[in-house]
Order: structure tokens, then sequence, then C-alpha cells
């Protein structure tokens, strides 16, 4: 694929569960450098949509390509780092570090122990996201936003070209919030990634395009190349983004 060729191609997608149509006649595209916003109500058909682009959803009629590649035919997993909603993790025995460390599997051979650089690269994505001194807590324990913040460390020990994340401010408190839109905009925008993220509402996040859905449609589509002035761009992030201890309540 050239360089300007889209990450994510999404044509006329329709998906229906349980004989219920659920996303009808889709689209939308994902470039390089580019942070992509899925937005609208509940059970407008974000996440259904989130999931079909990442093969976890069949659909019915449409075409999905990702890095130029039919979905089907796609294989290249590494370059996409995927975050889930915490919500819907089960680890009630894994630690911080085996989350994250599991974000390698597209680089490592089954069965054999991690290399130098899986391990280097685990402990920048912790961190990266303020959790080095959390690497040996139960992830179940965990607050909502540092369950966040370990699955995207997870995404960023694949080092991928591409995230595609599911509400990842879902559950999360408004001060973790900024710092989360402050991390994922640093991502794209200082270190060349691309995002489609699925959201609630923007706020203070930098989004370049914003994709709204409603009934399963998509009913709108805003370039927005500039941040408004009531919703600036967040400074850069610093001292760990601005991420806040639940239990010291010290600045972290």
């Amino acid at each position: 694929m050239g360089a300007t060729d889209p990450l994510v191609e999404v044509s006329r997608l329709y998906v229906a569960r349980g004989g219920n149509p659920v996303l009808r006649d889709v689209s939308l595209t994902v470039d390089p450098g580019e942070t992509v916003a899925v937005v609208g109500g509940n059970g407008s058909g974000k996440s259904t949509l989130i999931s079909a682009i990442v093969g976890l959803l069949p659909f019915q009629e449409g075409d999905v390509a990702l890095f130029g590649t039919p979905l089907r035919q796609f294989r290249q997993w590494r370059r996409i780092g995927y975050v889930p909603q915490h919500s819907g993790m089960q680890l009630p025995n894994a630690t911080v570090r085996e989350v994250v460390s599991s974000g390698r599997l597209p680089h490592t051979r089954p069965f054999l122990p991690m290399r130098a650089d899986d391990r280097r690269a685990v402990a920048h994505a912790l961190e990266v996201v303020g959790l080095a001194d959390r690497a040996h807590w139960p992830f179940a324990a965990l607050s909502g936003g540092q369950k966040q913040r370990t699955l995207i460390a997870r995404a960023l020990c694949t080092e991928p070209e591409l995230f595609v994340m599911d509400e990842p401010m879902a559950g999360v408190d408004l001060h973790s919030q900024e710092g989360l839109a402050a991390l994922l905009s640093g991502l794209v925008h200082e270190d060349g990634k691309a995002l489609l993220v699925v959201l609630h509402e923007t706020g203070t996040m930098r989004i370049d395009k914003r994709v709204t859905l409603c009934d399963g449609r998509v009913t709108d589509v805003d370039h927005e190349a500039e941040a408004s002035e009531d919703h600036p761009h967040p400074d850069p992030p610093r001292s760990n983004f601005g991420f806040s201890d639940p239990i010291s309540q010290q600045a972290r």
C-alpha cells in the first residue's frame, strides 16, 4: 500500500445480530497520522462497528480492508493495537505485567520465553502509562483508569501503526480522562500513529475526524482540523500524563 493509502477502509457495512440490523450502510476511512472518533448514543452501533473492523464480529454485507488488505485475508495483526473496554475483561489472577506482556505475543514464538527486547518493550510501555510501580499488582484490583492504562500499555507493546480503541474513557474519572486524552493524542500526533476510537463525547481530545452514528447509520462526518475554543487541544502531558494515584492522592 502507498504511504497515503487508508489504514482502515470500511465500505457500506451491514451487520445484523440475532436477525436484527445493527449497522446499515456504514462507510469510513482512517488515514495515516489521523485520529478518527466514532461517537453516538448508547445502542447506535459504535462497539459493533469496532468489533467488525478487527474481525471479532462477522458482517453480512460490505467490505473492510486493513492496510489495503481485505479483512478476510489480513494476517499482520502486529500492526494493530486493539484496546477493548476494560469492563469486559475477566482476569482475576493476572498481574499488570502479565496483561501488558500479552501484547508481545505477535512478536514471539509459541512456548519460548520473552527475549530482552520483549522485556524492554513491556518496561517502556508501563513507564509511558505511569504504571511501572504497579507491575506486580493484580489487574482486577486496579481502578477503572488504571485498567484502561494497562490495556493501552498492552497495545503499545505490540508496537503498532494503528490503535483501535473501544471507549477507553468508560468508567474513568474526569481527572484521568484528561490524562488519557493527552496520552492518546500524543501517541498519534507526536509518534505518527493512527487512532480509531469510540467515544461518547470527544471532550478535550484532539480529533481530526468525527463520525457520528445513530441507529446504526452514519449521520454526520465532521473534519476537525483544529480544536474549537471551547475544547482546545490538551497541552503535552507531563509527569506521567497528569494521572493521580487514587491511593496516595498524590500526582504521579
